[in-house]
């Protein structure tokens, strides 16, 4: 049942990538993450509110599994998501897609570290075979777009990007498998960890002024876009967290992040390769999965 949720929770993140390039294309990304992540906490606590309707088991707070969740939705949720974000728009969803698979690579060494879960010479070169097709698919050429290798600027930022989202859904990912192994309640983890981050970007980033004027201001297609984004996230966050309860934390992870298999076909078929994806890009992606799949099967 765990790699069932694993593939619920895929789903869920391989839709919010084309959720997230319509709505930062109408609305920026400064308005429209807050407000994923209210949206984040008040769905998680609707479906916290219907467990504990239907469950009628008695509620027990512990507080070194909610500090863990809140934890992991600062280092998982903002520094991840909120980079995942931006990524869509340099890079476009595909190969922001492929990117979110390398974050089962971080995962399998933060689990190392914080779980037990040792690595042995295999997963060391599947892990590098990951890289390999990652780095094929992000940095092709293109004749009729400028290479991100011909643009330092570009370049530098899309790699920036590229370490803070791997690294920030990988370490994430792992403190998240580590939570709910101590307090079995991915729904109240969920609502923690998005609160945990809706701070940490409120703090950060634009005031609350500048958000509601923002938001008056955008269009209601686009608020609309990241309302579903909201839901679309959460949902993953939770179907990911109870894979994590029922299968390893590293492999409920390579399994969430194979959304190339839902977002290139998507991309060349239903966008008509909008994007431009080359023969390289293709085949840095088939290494990608290809090191995923060989993850989960080890």
């Amino acid at each position: 049942m765990g790699i069932v949720y694993a593939l619920l929770s895929m789903l869920c993140f391989a839709g919010n990538i084309f959720i997230t390039r319509a709505a930062m294309s109408r609305l920026g990304v400064n308005t429209g993450f807050p407000v994923v992540l209210t949206v984040n906490i008040a769905f998680a606590a609707l479906v916290f509110w219907i467990e504990r309707l239907f469950s009628g088991a008695p509620f027990l707070f512990h507080w070194k599994g909610a500090g863990l969740f809140a934890l992991s939705g600062v280092v998982g949720i903002y520094m991840g998501r909120r980079m995942l974000f931006e990524a869509v728009h340099v890079l476009g969803p595909a190969r922001a897609s492929v990117l979110h698979t390398a974050s089962p690579v971080v995962t399998l060494i933060a689990a190392w570290f914080l779980l037990d879960e040792r690595l042995g010479a295999y997963e060391i070169l599947l892990m590098l075979l990951v890289m390999a097709g990652l780095l094929m698919a992000q940095l092709q050429h293109s004749r009729s777009a400028p290479s991100l290798i011909d643009n330092r600027a570009a370049f530098r930022k899309a790699m920036l990007l590229s370490l803070m989202t791997v690294v920030g859904f990988g370490v994430g990912n792992a403190i998240r498998g580590l939570a709910i192994r101590e307090w079995n309640e991915a729904a109240m983890g969920a609502v923690l960890g998005s609160a945990a981050a809706l701070i940490c970007q409120l703090a950060t980033g634009s005031g609350i002024g500048a958000i509601f004027d923002g938001l008056r201001k955008g269009s209601k297609p686009a608020i609309g876009l990241y309302v579903a984004s909201g839901i679309a996230t959460v949902s993953g966050t939770m179907f990911a967290a109870m894979a994590m309860h029922r299968v390893e934390i590293a492999i409920a992870t390579v399994v969430t992040y194979t959304t190339p298999l839902v977002v290139f076909p998507v991309s060349v078929f239903v966008l008509k390769n909008r994007e431009q994806l080359s023969r390289r890009s293709a085949a840095g992606a088939l290494l990608v999965v290809a090191g995923i799949a060989l993850l989960a099967l080890r």
